[in-house]
């Protein structure tokens, strides 16, 4: 996977001045890199993770994206010049909690990288699985489908022992149908799921993952429920059942997809013991509120203006931090295109105009 698009080969980089610090390795902050030297820049870019790559590595399955072409992207950023610091996490005071943060070694508040560096890009994604927020979800046996990955991946890399992979028992519920519920379900069966079931408020039609990934889903023996929600939990210390409601599409909601609603006397329980929720992802910055001078909207993404810009001089957002989940392309020409953005920045003279251009 090639992250320094900007380079030719054999081509000779002329240096420029600036210094650029990158928070997160993943395909936004990979692509901001390799932009920016191939520009001429130094950049070291900060992950938490004991190796760049971020989610490609850590939250998708090989079969889907070949690790090893991921690696040799990274590769080539090092032989450039990029410098990586792996098993570090950047804050600025109340910080997220999320999986990953065993492997921290060290941390550094995000004023102490706007003072030593020219500019900073953070991109640090979005690594928190929402939660399904009924009655229940808290017995062993519940995870969230990002942590429930993570810890498959990590202990495949060789970071974490088997051990420490959640477990999965026989019959597994997997909510939502994402590409991550689909990497869930599948994993559910390799993890020894003899019973796996995709639970989708809506239809097959509307799956966000497109109806092929989900017909090979069926094709794999995964029982698909459409038109069903989870509204409880059951179970005495662990789960054994989850008790479902029956769902009908309305009107367009804002996504423009139909709304479902519940259709009223329609619960019914199915027995199982693993319950997956994979119904998106919540943006992870370094802070829960502002800090720094850096704000976030209401949806707990980085407020930037269209440059990738936040409020405070020299300091940037790319990726998911930003704009919300979207796919691994989109996330890296996103953190190239702001990339561009801190190179005018600073071919503008950086900081020392005191504010914002326009």
């Amino acid at each position: 996977m090639k992250f320094a698009l900007k380079c030719s080969p054999g081509q000779k980089i002329a240096k420029r001045q600036g210094r650029v610090a990158i928070i997160g390795a993943g395909p936004a902050g990979l692509g901001a890199a390799g932009y920016l030297i191939c520009k001429g820049y130094d950049v070291d870019v900060y992950d938490r993770m004991p190796e760049p790559g971020g989610m490609t590595l850590f939250a998708i399955p090989n079969w889907r994206l070949p690790w090893k072409n991921v690696r040799a992207g990274v590769e080539e950023l090092r032989e450039l010049g990029v410098n990586f610091f792996t098993n570090v996490k950047v804050i600025c005071d109340d910080e997220y909690r999320i999986e990953g943060d065993q492997f921290v070694k060290s941390k550094v508040h995000l004023e102490e990288l706007i003072d030593r560096y020219d500019a900073v890009i953070i991109a640090t994604g979005t690594w928190e699985s929402r939660r399904l927020r009924i009655p229940g979800e808290d017995l062993k046996g519940s995870y969230l489908a990002l942590d429930y990955l993570f810890r498959i991946y990590a202990s495949q890399h060789g970071y974490l022992p088997k051990s420490e992979v959640y477990r999965t028992g026989l019959k597994s519920m997997v909510v939502g149908a994402g590409l991550t519920a689909v990497d869930a379900a599948i994993e559910s069966q390799l993890e020894g799921a003899r019973e796996v079931y995709l639970s989708y408020r809506r239809t097959i039609n509307e799956a966000p993952a497109g109806k092929a990934e989900i017909n090979r889903l069926i094709q794999r023996g995964v029982k698909l429920m459409e038109l069903t929600l989870p509204v409880e939990v059951s179970g005495k210390e662990a789960v054994e059942a989850v008790k479902l409601v029956k769902m009908r599409l309305g009107k367009p909601d804002a996504s423009g997809r139909p709304a479902p609603e519940p259709i009223p006397g329609s619960e019914f329980v199915v027995s199982v013991d693993t319950l997956i929720s994979a119904i998106g992802e919540i943006p992870t910055p370094p802070m829960r509120k502002e800090c720094c001078g850096v704000t976030l909207r209401q949806n707990g993404t980085i407020d930037t203006d269209a440059q990738g810009r936040t409020r405070r001089l020299g300091v940037f957002a790319a990726g998911d931090v930003t704009n919300g989940p979207t796919l691994i392309g989109k996330a890296l020409a996103h953190g190239m295109r702001i990339a561009q953005s801190v190179e005018a920045f600073l071919e503008a003279g950086g900081k020392r105009g005191g504010s914002w251009r326009s």
